[in-house]
Protein backbone atom coordinates (compact mmCIF):
# COMPACT_ATOMS: atom_id res chain seq x y z
CA UNK A 1 0.00 0.00 0.00
CA UNK A 2 0.97 3.56 -0.43
CA UNK A 3 2.57 5.35 2.59
CA UNK A 4 0.24 8.02 2.38
CA UNK A 5 -2.83 5.75 1.95
CA UNK A 6 -1.51 3.98 5.68
CA UNK A 7 -1.44 6.98 7.08
CA UNK A 8 -5.15 8.55 5.38
CA UNK A 9 -6.84 4.82 7.55
CA UNK A 10 -4.57 5.18 10.64
CA UNK A 11 -5.86 8.95 11.01
CA UNK A 12 -9.52 7.76 10.19
CA UNK A 13 -9.22 4.94 12.47
CA UNK A 14 -7.72 7.04 15.66
CA UNK A 15 -10.93 7.87 16.71
CA UNK A 16 -14.34 5.00 17.05
CA UNK A 17 -16.33 4.90 13.85
CA UNK A 18 -19.39 3.06 13.08
CA UNK A 19 -17.73 0.59 10.03
CA UNK A 20 -19.59 -2.23 8.13
CA UNK A 21 -17.30 -5.37 7.17
CA UNK A 22 -18.92 -7.37 4.14
CA UNK A 23 -17.33 -10.36 2.15
CA UNK A 24 -18.48 -11.81 -1.07
CA UNK A 25 -21.63 -13.66 -1.77
CA UNK A 26 -21.69 -17.23 -0.86
CA UNK A 27 -18.16 -16.22 1.41
CA UNK A 28 -15.63 -18.98 1.68
CA UNK A 29 -13.29 -19.69 4.76
CA UNK A 30 -11.04 -16.64 3.13
CA UNK A 31 -14.21 -14.10 2.55
CA UNK A 32 -15.28 -15.12 6.58
CA UNK A 33 -11.83 -15.56 7.69
CA UNK A 34 -10.45 -11.74 6.73
CA UNK A 35 -13.59 -10.06 7.67
CA UNK A 36 -13.88 -11.62 11.47
CA UNK A 37 -10.58 -11.21 11.99
CA UNK A 38 -11.07 -7.62 10.97
CA UNK A 39 -13.89 -7.37 13.22
CA UNK A 40 -12.24 -8.30 16.00
CA UNK A 41 -9.09 -6.40 15.29
CA UNK A 42 -11.38 -3.31 15.26
CA UNK A 43 -12.84 -4.14 18.41
CA UNK A 44 -9.63 -3.80 20.01
CA UNK A 45 -9.87 -0.04 19.82
CA UNK A 46 -13.69 0.43 20.70
CA UNK A 47 -15.40 0.85 17.24
CA UNK A 48 -18.70 -0.08 16.29
CA UNK A 49 -17.91 -2.89 13.90
CA UNK A 50 -20.41 -5.26 12.20
CA UNK A 51 -19.97 -7.93 9.56
CA UNK A 52 -22.63 -8.24 7.23
CA UNK A 53 -22.52 -11.35 4.75
CA UNK A 54 -24.82 -11.20 1.63
CA UNK A 55 -25.91 -14.12 2.43
CA UNK A 56 -25.70 -17.66 4.71
CA UNK A 57 -22.08 -18.66 5.35
CA UNK A 58 -21.53 -22.15 5.22
CA UNK A 59 -22.27 -24.21 8.87
CA UNK A 60 -18.32 -25.53 9.06
CA UNK A 61 -17.44 -21.92 9.52
CA UNK A 62 -19.63 -21.53 12.11
CA UNK A 63 -17.34 -22.30 14.61
CA UNK A 64 -14.97 -19.31 13.91
CA UNK A 65 -14.72 -16.68 16.74
CA UNK A 66 -17.44 -13.79 16.33
CA UNK A 67 -19.58 -15.50 13.75
CA UNK A 68 -22.53 -15.99 15.82
CA UNK A 69 -22.83 -11.40 15.40
CA UNK A 70 -22.78 -11.67 11.51
CA UNK A 71 -25.59 -10.38 10.15
CA UNK A 72 -26.93 -11.96 6.73
CA UNK A 73 -28.57 -9.36 4.70
CA UNK A 74 -30.80 -11.94 2.77
CA UNK A 75 -32.86 -12.68 6.08
CA UNK A 76 -33.27 -8.87 7.42
CA UNK A 77 -32.74 -6.58 4.79
CA UNK A 78 -33.97 -3.49 6.38
CA UNK A 79 -31.28 -3.71 9.57
CA UNK A 80 -28.63 -4.58 7.30
CA UNK A 81 -29.18 -1.64 4.72
CA UNK A 82 -30.04 0.76 8.03
CA UNK A 83 -26.23 -0.26 9.09
CA UNK A 84 -24.83 0.31 5.90
CA UNK A 85 -26.59 3.64 5.59
CA UNK A 86 -24.56 4.58 8.76
CA UNK A 87 -20.99 3.40 7.95
CA UNK A 88 -18.94 5.78 8.35
CA UNK A 89 -16.25 3.57 7.25
CA UNK A 90 -16.60 0.61 4.99
CA UNK A 91 -14.68 -2.36 4.41
CA UNK A 92 -14.91 -5.03 1.69
CA UNK A 93 -12.77 -7.86 1.80
CA UNK A 94 -11.85 -10.50 -0.83
CA UNK A 95 -13.84 -9.38 -3.70
CA UNK A 96 -13.42 -6.36 -6.10
CA UNK A 97 -16.76 -5.01 -7.65
CA UNK A 98 -20.03 -4.94 -5.96
CA UNK A 99 -21.99 -7.40 -8.38
CA UNK A 100 -20.05 -10.08 -6.21
CA UNK A 101 -22.54 -9.46 -3.04
CA UNK A 102 -25.58 -10.04 -4.74
CA UNK A 103 -29.06 -7.39 -3.76
CA UNK A 104 -26.93 -5.32 -1.52
CA UNK A 105 -25.36 -4.33 -4.41
CA UNK A 106 -28.07 -1.76 -4.93
CA UNK A 107 -27.52 -0.45 -1.29
CA UNK A 108 -23.98 0.04 -1.62
CA UNK A 109 -23.55 1.53 -5.40
CA UNK A 110 -25.29 4.41 -3.92
CA UNK A 111 -23.69 5.18 -0.44
CA UNK A 112 -21.48 8.40 0.18
CA UNK A 113 -19.29 6.84 2.14
CA UNK A 114 -15.11 5.69 2.68
CA UNK A 115 -14.49 2.19 1.35
CA UNK A 116 -11.16 0.34 2.26
CA UNK A 117 -10.69 -2.45 -0.35
CA UNK A 118 -8.45 -5.50 0.75
CA UNK A 119 -8.52 -8.26 -2.06
CA UNK A 120 -6.34 -10.66 -4.38
CA UNK A 121 -8.67 -10.51 -7.22
CA UNK A 122 -7.81 -9.36 -10.70
CA UNK A 123 -9.47 -5.87 -12.58
CA UNK A 124 -10.44 -4.16 -9.30
CA UNK A 125 -13.27 -2.09 -10.03
CA UNK A 126 -12.34 1.62 -8.27
CA UNK A 127 -14.86 2.13 -5.54
CA UNK A 128 -12.41 2.29 -2.83
CA UNK A 129 -10.74 5.30 -1.78
CA UNK A 130 -8.19 3.07 -0.42
CA UNK A 131 -7.29 0.19 -1.92
CA UNK A 132 -4.97 -3.13 -1.09
CA UNK A 133 -5.28 -5.31 -4.08
CA UNK A 134 -2.89 -7.29 -5.08
CA UNK A 135 -3.11 -11.03 -6.86
CA UNK A 136 0.13 -12.38 -5.94
CA UNK A 137 -1.15 -13.29 -3.05
CA UNK A 138 -2.81 -16.72 -2.18
CA UNK A 139 -5.31 -15.32 0.51
CA UNK A 140 -7.16 -11.80 1.78
CA UNK A 141 -5.96 -13.07 4.94
CA UNK A 142 -2.64 -13.07 4.12
CA UNK A 143 -2.77 -9.48 2.59
CA UNK A 144 -5.32 -8.80 6.31
CA UNK A 145 -1.84 -9.92 8.24
CA UNK A 146 0.15 -7.74 6.50
CA UNK A 147 -2.82 -4.63 6.28
CA UNK A 148 -2.27 -4.88 10.18
CA UNK A 149 1.70 -4.80 10.23
CA UNK A 150 1.25 -1.78 7.97
CA UNK A 151 -1.00 0.38 10.38
CA UNK A 152 1.47 -0.69 12.83
CA UNK A 153 -0.34 -3.06 14.89
CA UNK A 154 0.24 -6.53 14.42
CA UNK A 155 1.47 -6.64 18.36
CA UNK A 156 -2.71 -6.74 18.07
CA UNK A 157 -2.88 -9.60 16.43
CA UNK A 158 -3.80 -12.51 19.28
CA UNK A 159 -5.32 -16.32 19.15
CA UNK A 160 -8.71 -14.60 17.71
CA UNK A 161 -7.73 -12.70 15.27
CA UNK A 162 -5.00 -15.64 14.26
CA UNK A 163 -7.54 -18.30 14.16
CA UNK A 164 -9.87 -16.59 11.85
CA UNK A 165 -6.39 -15.24 9.63
CA UNK A 166 -4.94 -19.13 9.92
CA UNK A 167 -8.60 -20.14 8.47
CA UNK A 168 -8.65 -18.27 5.34
CA UNK A 169 -4.86 -18.74 4.27
CA UNK A 170 -5.19 -22.55 5.14
CA UNK A 171 -8.12 -22.85 2.79
CA UNK A 172 -7.52 -20.37 0.15
CA UNK A 173 -4.50 -22.42 -0.53
CA UNK A 174 -5.80 -25.49 -0.49
CA UNK A 175 -3.82 -26.58 2.48
CA UNK A 176 -0.74 -25.04 1.32
CA UNK A 177 -0.85 -26.99 -2.14
CA UNK A 178 -1.94 -23.80 -4.29
CA UNK A 179 1.00 -21.81 -6.40
CA UNK A 180 0.39 -18.53 -4.75
CA UNK A 181 1.75 -20.35 -1.18
CA UNK A 182 4.90 -18.76 -0.78
CA UNK A 183 7.53 -18.97 1.98
CA UNK A 184 6.28 -15.76 3.80
CA UNK A 185 2.68 -17.51 4.11
CA UNK A 186 4.43 -20.49 6.08
CA UNK A 187 6.57 -18.10 7.48
CA UNK A 188 3.05 -15.85 8.72
CA UNK A 189 1.70 -19.17 9.88
CA UNK A 190 4.38 -20.00 12.18
CA UNK A 191 3.75 -16.84 13.87
CA UNK A 192 0.20 -17.38 14.52
CA UNK A 193 1.17 -21.05 15.88
CA UNK A 194 3.06 -19.17 18.15
CA UNK A 195 0.58 -17.01 19.31
CA UNK A 196 -1.23 -20.30 20.09
CA UNK A 197 -3.46 -20.51 16.98
CA UNK A 198 -4.37 -24.72 16.95
CA UNK A 199 -3.34 -25.79 13.71
CA UNK A 200 -3.97 -29.46 14.09
CA UNK A 201 -7.72 -28.89 15.57
CA UNK A 202 -8.64 -26.50 12.74
CA UNK A 203 -8.17 -28.43 9.96
CA UNK A 204 -10.39 -31.38 11.56
CA UNK A 205 -13.26 -28.20 11.90
CA UNK A 206 -13.06 -27.50 8.36
CA UNK A 207 -12.53 -31.21 6.54
CA UNK A 208 -13.45 -33.63 8.63
CA UNK A 209 -16.24 -32.47 10.33
CA UNK A 210 -18.96 -33.31 7.32
CA UNK A 211 -22.35 -34.61 7.93
CA UNK A 212 -23.81 -37.80 6.48
CA UNK A 213 -25.77 -36.25 3.58
CA UNK A 214 -22.99 -34.08 2.43
CA UNK A 215 -20.77 -37.26 1.78
CA UNK A 216 -23.98 -38.80 -0.03
CA UNK A 217 -23.95 -35.60 -2.26
CA UNK A 218 -19.90 -36.02 -2.63
CA UNK A 219 -20.68 -39.28 -3.91
CA UNK A 220 -22.71 -38.70 -6.06
CA UNK A 221 -21.08 -36.03 -7.56
CA UNK A 222 -18.28 -38.28 -7.99
CA UNK A 223 -20.13 -40.93 -9.95
CA UNK A 224 -21.21 -37.92 -12.15
CA UNK A 225 -17.54 -37.05 -13.12
CA UNK A 226 -16.77 -37.29 -16.69
CA UNK A 227 -13.17 -37.18 -18.13
CA UNK A 228 -12.16 -36.24 -21.49
CA UNK A 229 -8.43 -37.28 -21.30
CA UNK A 230 -7.50 -36.31 -24.95
CA UNK A 231 -8.31 -32.76 -23.40
CA UNK A 232 -6.79 -33.25 -20.10
CA UNK A 233 -10.27 -31.94 -18.77
CA UNK A 234 -12.87 -33.10 -16.37
CA UNK A 235 -15.70 -32.10 -15.00
CA UNK A 236 -18.61 -33.02 -12.78
CA UNK A 237 -22.31 -31.89 -12.86
CA UNK A 238 -24.93 -31.72 -9.76
CA UNK A 239 -28.74 -31.23 -10.64
CA UNK A 240 -30.94 -29.44 -8.35
CA UNK A 241 -32.81 -32.69 -7.73
CA UNK A 242 -29.78 -34.41 -6.59
CA UNK A 243 -29.02 -31.44 -4.07
CA UNK A 244 -32.48 -31.58 -3.10
CA UNK A 245 -32.56 -35.68 -2.85
CA UNK A 246 -29.43 -34.97 -0.57
CA UNK A 247 -31.12 -32.00 1.86
CA UNK A 248 -28.46 -29.58 0.70
CA UNK A 249 -27.35 -27.09 2.67
CA UNK A 250 -25.23 -24.24 1.88
CA UNK A 251 -21.46 -25.40 1.92
CA UNK A 252 -22.01 -28.87 0.95
CA UNK A 253 -20.63 -28.20 -2.64
CA UNK A 254 -17.38 -26.89 -1.08
CA UNK A 255 -13.93 -28.20 -2.18
CA UNK A 256 -15.66 -31.20 -4.64
CA UNK A 257 -13.99 -29.34 -7.65
CA UNK A 258 -10.72 -29.93 -6.69
CA UNK A 259 -11.43 -33.43 -6.83
CA UNK A 260 -11.51 -33.19 -11.19
CA UNK A 261 -7.73 -32.17 -10.71
CA UNK A 262 -6.76 -35.33 -8.56
CA UNK A 263 -6.96 -37.68 -11.50
CA UNK A 264 -3.45 -38.82 -12.88
CA UNK A 265 -3.50 -36.17 -16.55
CA UNK A 266 -6.16 -33.58 -16.00
CA UNK A 267 -5.00 -30.28 -15.82
CA UNK A 268 -8.69 -28.67 -16.14
CA UNK A 269 -11.78 -29.28 -14.99
CA UNK A 270 -14.92 -27.66 -13.66
CA UNK A 271 -18.20 -28.20 -11.47
CA UNK A 272 -21.66 -27.54 -12.80
CA UNK A 273 -24.39 -27.15 -10.34
CA UNK A 274 -27.84 -26.23 -11.16
CA UNK A 275 -29.53 -23.47 -8.68
CA UNK A 276 -33.20 -22.93 -9.93
CA UNK A 277 -33.92 -20.36 -7.19
CA UNK A 278 -31.32 -18.14 -9.29
CA UNK A 279 -32.29 -19.73 -12.60
CA UNK A 280 -28.44 -20.29 -12.95
CA UNK A 281 -26.23 -22.86 -13.39
CA UNK A 282 -23.03 -22.50 -11.10
CA UNK A 283 -19.68 -23.18 -12.35
CA UNK A 284 -16.73 -23.36 -10.80
CA UNK A 285 -12.90 -23.87 -12.29
CA UNK A 286 -9.63 -24.91 -11.39
CA UNK A 287 -6.86 -25.82 -13.25
CA UNK A 288 -2.82 -26.79 -12.70
CA UNK A 289 -0.15 -25.51 -14.70
CA UNK A 290 -0.36 -22.51 -17.13
CA UNK A 291 -3.73 -22.34 -17.93
CA UNK A 292 -5.47 -19.71 -17.07
CA UNK A 293 -9.21 -20.18 -15.84
CA UNK A 294 -9.70 -16.59 -14.83
CA UNK A 295 -9.54 -15.42 -18.29
CA UNK A 296 -11.36 -18.47 -19.21
CA UNK A 297 -14.44 -17.58 -17.40
CA UNK A 298 -14.24 -14.12 -18.06
CA UNK A 299 -13.71 -14.72 -21.93
CA UNK A 300 -17.18 -17.26 -21.54
CA UNK A 301 -19.04 -17.75 -18.55
CA UNK A 302 -19.36 -14.15 -17.00
CA UNK A 303 -16.98 -14.70 -14.39
CA UNK A 304 -13.14 -14.45 -13.34
CA UNK A 305 -10.75 -15.12 -10.17
CA UNK A 306 -7.44 -16.51 -9.96
CA UNK A 307 -5.16 -18.18 -12.83
CA UNK A 308 -5.57 -21.26 -11.31
CA UNK A 309 -9.04 -21.42 -9.64
CA UNK A 310 -12.08 -19.20 -11.08
CA UNK A 311 -16.00 -18.84 -11.20
CA UNK A 312 -18.61 -18.18 -13.64
CA UNK A 313 -22.50 -18.67 -14.12
CA UNK A 314 -24.57 -19.61 -17.36
CA UNK A 315 -28.35 -18.67 -17.88
CA UNK A 316 -29.00 -21.85 -19.93
CA UNK A 317 -29.80 -25.32 -19.19
CA UNK A 318 -27.54 -27.73 -17.90
CA UNK A 319 -27.20 -29.45 -20.98
CA UNK A 320 -26.59 -26.32 -23.26
CA UNK A 321 -23.85 -25.55 -20.77
CA UNK A 322 -22.08 -28.83 -21.10
CA UNK A 323 -22.47 -28.68 -24.73
CA UNK A 324 -20.83 -25.29 -24.55
CA UNK A 325 -18.09 -26.15 -22.28
CA UNK A 326 -17.20 -29.21 -24.16
CA UNK A 327 -17.29 -27.16 -27.88
CA UNK A 328 -14.64 -25.05 -26.02
CA UNK A 329 -12.45 -27.66 -24.69
CA UNK A 330 -11.67 -28.88 -27.79
CA UNK A 331 -10.10 -25.62 -28.59
CA UNK A 332 -7.62 -24.81 -26.28
CA UNK A 333 -4.50 -26.36 -25.61
CA UNK A 334 -3.40 -27.29 -22.18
Amino acid sequence: MKIQDIQSIQALLATPKKIAIIPHRSPDGDAMGSTLGLYHFLLKYNHQAVVIAPNEFPDFLSWLPGSETVQIFEKNKEKCTKILEEAEIICTLDFNAFHRVGEMEKVLEVLNTTYIMIDHHQKPDDYAAYMYSDTSFGSTCEMLYNFIGFLGEKEAIDKTIGTCIYTGILTDSGSFKFPGTTGNTHRIVADLIDLGVENTTIPTLLFENSSYNRLQLLGRALQNMKVIPEFKTSYITLTQEELNSFHYVTGDTEGIVNFGLSIKGIHFTAIFIENREENIIKISFRSQGGFDVNQFARDHFNGGGHRNAAGGKSTVSMAETIQKFEDLVTKITL
